[in-house]
């Protein structure tokens, strides 16, 4: 049952069984939900006003999406590449990484993932790591939340934030 139902809505029908207004076929970047049809991409249509449609806030920057991550890697004591902000994390993983971050009083230097596919892209290839969140800490890159988590847990994450904590006082 379950299955049929999510069929009908994954195949451009409305929740009430009536066609949708577009063929069956489900578009890249469409989903039609409860009789609703959701873009995740932006149309290019010359009525979408330029308020409206994505930017490159790298563009013009002179710098390569390469350069920005190992700046950022290089500038700032711990970065963290996360789905969302830290106030407000866009997932499990993300929000987890911050907590146990913050435990510890370190400036939190973060980018969000989800506003440039090509960020996302150019961390992934920097570190050579598939997933999000991603920890660097003093240059390094650590890994993602759980293996943050397990260093908390095991002392190891107190152990390589201690200098920077201290600089954090010292600066306050």
């Amino acid at each position: 049952m379950a299955r049929s139902i999510s069929n009908l809505l994954f195949k451009g029908l409305s929740f009430s069984g009536s066609p949708a207004s577009r063929s069956s076929t489900i578009a890249p970047g469409l989903l039609y939900l409860n009789g609703m049809r959701y873009s995740t991409s932006v149309p290019n249509d010359p009525d979408t006003h330029d308020d409206f449609k994505p930017t490159d806030k790298f563009k013009g920057s002179g710098l390569s999406l390469k350069d920005i991550v190992e700046r950022d890697v290089k500038e700032n004591p711990v970065m963290l590449y996360m789905k969302g902000v830290p106030d407000s994390p866009l997932c499990g993983f993300s929000s987890l990484a911050v907590r146990v971050l913050s435990l510890y009083h370190v400036p939190l230097s973060a980018r969000n993932i989800l506003e440039d596919p090509e960020l996302k892209n150019a961390v992934k290839a920097y570190s050579t790591w598939p997933t999000f969140p991603q920890i660097f800490i003093k240059g390094e890159f650590i890994g993602g939340s759980d293996i943050i988590l397990n260093m908390h847990q095991n002392g190891e994450l107190k152990e390589k934030l201690k200098d920077i904590a201290a600089n954090q006082e010292k600066s306050e």
